[in-house]
């Protein structure tokens, strides 16, 4: 009978865990350091507005991000699309929606609020509220809001400003962001990037 602690079978033993150490070792060094340094340095040479966040400046000093959202409440800005995530709207570290289905009562009584805060802002404006503007998005993060949702709320910006509606819908018009394929999606626009340019063509709001 052969004993299992033969030098022979020890010797093996030891080669299989060595060259498993050392493969773990590689493998660590390969996926842990070298993988991540090559994208990061690709990510930033190619794609550093991307890899940094895409950061909105203004006066050379970040003020958001492109990919987030904002609370906006003023009558001179653009408000944007409301916001699920707790404590705080936008909360990039909770992003997710309300999970309120179409027959929730919370959801309804939640609507009519922001409704009704739409028609309080601009008692003169009857058109259909459109529904971004009412509604909270999957994310809790979504920047943008649809050409509809920006046009009307053309009117109540231009007086709270002092600017013709023309020349605010000519700054909607600038922002859009159209779908990259005709057809797929549909025209939008950042609201933190129309508010920056809303207060560069008129007095800040204070």
């Amino acid at each position: 009978m052969t004993s299992d602690n033969t030098p022979t079978n020890r010797e093996g033993l030891g080669s299989t865990l060595r060259a498993a150490v050392l493969l773990f070792l590689l493998l660590s060094v390969v996926t842990g350091l070298l993988y991540p340094l090559l994208l990061t340095g690709t990510a930033q040479t190619l794609f550093p507005h991307q890899a940094n966040g895409s950061l909105i400046e203004r006066d050379g000093k970040p003020v958001g991000s492109a990919l987030i959202g904002q609370t906006f409440t003023e009558p001179g800005h653009f408000w944007g699309r409301p916001s699920a995530t707790g404590p705080a709207a936008y909360n990039a570290a909770a992003s997710g929606g309300s999970n309120l289905g179409p027959t929730s009562q919370a959801l309804q009584d939640a609507v009519r609020e922001r409704v009704a805060a739409l028609r309080a802002a601009d008692p003169g404006n009857t058109a259909p509220v459109p529904v971004d503007l009412v509604t909270a998005s999957g994310s809790g993060l979504d920047p943008h809001i649809s050409l509809a949702a920006a046009q009307y709320q053309i009117d109540r910006v231009a007086r709270a400003r002092g600017l013709a509606p023309d020349k605010v819908q000519a700054l909607v018009d600038r922002q859009a962001q159209r779908p990259l394929i005709p057809g797929l999606g549909e025209p939008r626009v950042n609201v933190l990037e129309l508010n920056l340019a809303i207060d560069a063509a008129a007095k800040p709001v204070r």
